[in-house]
């Protein structure tokens, strides 16, 4: 994977326009930010503090970037996800100096799949789209499609799987960008070029817009994926990055800099493609962007018996990844002081409980207590760590651990452990169906939630028994002396030179 640009060639173009995130908080008079991907405490430089100020004051519009010192405080802010661009009228650098026909190819890999690559391509109508046939059982049907809708076609008679289909077809193309499309999507025709006003920032990979499941049928299944799909990274737009959410990006409907691309996808994955792609970009010090003002549809699963086997077919790529990225692979990662309050919780010992979380809370104040309200930073941030570990492990015993986490909900009547363990299994969907917009009763949702992660869990199962791999289903522990909140201090986050 080719590096990003480093020093000036991470300079953002002049008259750069960027917005706040309404998800961050400013504390101790500014001079702190709360969130970021991943979410982060940040102590900022005075010139980077005074520019937030700014952007968190205008609002949507955000604010243009235009001095070189501004400039490079926007650099910080939007390299650790606390303000995202504005779409602008400026051209992308690569754009200005290809000389291509297309500024982007659009690349649709399928094997068979006919009716829906025309469907898709109806719903495009555009030139520059190249169709990867990857060894399908009717090539004339899909040659057929294709040469009606004037789309070309490079035809494999071994298949090779999405990857390596990916990889062949993106060799054959000159454009600047390339956007891959899978060949269930339906999208609007200006899909990709409304998306390329990111790349203006040269630091940027790649960027997805939102997938959602087409219309159909308003069953109680298709309604619970209308809003949970496995393929919609959710409501607010961001980076994609490991530890944060997005913590990938789907390639469903992704837009990359070709010359970011190096060596492609993996075809040694035919699952899993997509994450070990955004994982490698963002290694290389690359930024991968999500946006929601662009969104793409994809079909739905058609029964339950299809839809679970999917979500198992996802799990199972997950031994692989692991091999490739072990160090963002653990199925839940716990700070060890969390673990010992929930663990004296489940005990039955909510006095042992609230000494450990206490004394948690008080050491990481003494990390902060340089800061203004200090103190109330560091019991606010320990205790949206306690819950967000609380819900990891219940994410845990939902998916990959799921046969023990049936069995705490059967034995919950007798026992108080049970009980604890079933509220850290159940209170995070209960709470996500109380925040969204309830497509469907609390009953009905809770078992396709259930079942929508157990189905994924064992897939994770079923693969690491395959391959002899325990690493995606043994949990990490961070074990330290001292509780951290992920604080970036001075100099951290200073006013970068470019």
């Amino acid at each position: 994977m080719p590096p990003a640009p480093t020093g000036a060639g991470r300079a953002l173009p002049q008259g750069f326009r960027i917005r706040w995130d309404n998800r961050v908080r400013m504390w101790a008079d500014g001079s702190v930010l709360v969130g970021g991907s991943p979410w982060r405490v940040s102590v900022l430089h005075p010139t980077v503090a005074h520019l937030a100020a700014r952007i968190r004051r205008a609002g949507v519009a955000g604010v243009a970037v235009v001095h070189p010192v501004d400039r490079r405080a926007a650099r910080a802010l939007l390299d650790r996800g606390f303000v995202h661009p504005v779409p602008a009228r400026q051209q992308p650098a690569d754009l200005v100096e290809s000389r291509t026909a297309h500024s982007t190819a659009v690349v649709v890999p399928t094997r068979d799949r006919a009716a829906s690559v025309d469907r898709l391509l109806t719903a495009l109508k555009r030139p520059g789209v190249l169709i990867v046939d990857d060894a399908s059982a009717d090539p004339a049907a899909l040659a057929a499609v294709a040469r009606r809708h004037g789309a070309d076609i490079l035809r494999q008679s071994v298949n090779t799987g999405p990857a390596a289909a990916r990889n062949r077809a993106s060799a054959s193309v000159s454009s600047p960008f390339i956007a891959f499309l899978d060949s269930d999507c339906i999208a609007p025709a200006d899909w990709a070029e409304r998306l390329l006003h990111h790349f203006t920032d040269p630091a940027v990979a790649a960027v997805a817009p939102r997938v959602l499941p087409a219309p159909q049928h308003p069953s109680a299944l298709a309604r619970y994926e209308w809003h949970h799909s496995s393929l919609d990274m959710g409501v607010h737009p961001g980076l994609a990055t490991p530890g944060a959410h997005p913590g990938f990006l789907p390639t469903a409907a992704l837009v990359v800099r070709r010359s970011a691309l190096g060596e492609g996808f993996d075809p040694g994955l035919r699952l899993g493609e997509d994450v070990d792609l955004c994982w490698r970009l963002v290694a290389a010090g690359w930024l991968v962007r999500y946006d929601t003002s662009v969104i793409v549809r994809h079909e739905g699963p058609g029964s339950l018996r299809t839809w679970l086997g999917q979500r198992a077919r996802y799990g199972s790529s997950a031994p692989a990844l692991a091999r490739r990225h072990p160090q963002h692979l653990a199925p839940a990662v716990v700070s060890s002081w969390n673990l010992a309050t929930l663990t004296a919780l489940a005990a039955g010992n909510p006095t042992a409980a609230v000494a450990i979380a206490g004394t948690a809370s008080v050491l990481l104040g003494e990390q902060l207590r340089d800061l203004p309200h200090g103190r109330a930073l560091a019991a606010r941030t320990a205790l949206l760590g306690l819950a967000a570990d609380a819900a990891g492990i219940g994410r845990l015993l939902r998916r990959e651990w799921w046969p023990i986490g049936a069995l705490a909900v059967a034995t919950s009547p007798r026992s108080r452990a049970a009980r604890i363990i079933t509220a850290a299994i159940v209170a995070p969907l209960v709470w996500e169906w109380l925040r969204g917009p309830r497509p469907l009763d609390l009953p009905r949702y809770l078992a396709l939630r259930v079942l929508d992660d157990a189905a994924y869990g064992t897939g994770v199962v079923a693969a690491s028994l395959r391959e002899r791999s325990s690493a995606p289903l043994i949990p990490r522990v961070r074990t330290t002396s001292r509780p951290r909140a992920s604080v970036t201090r001075r100099p951290r986050l200073p006013l970068p030179r470019l």
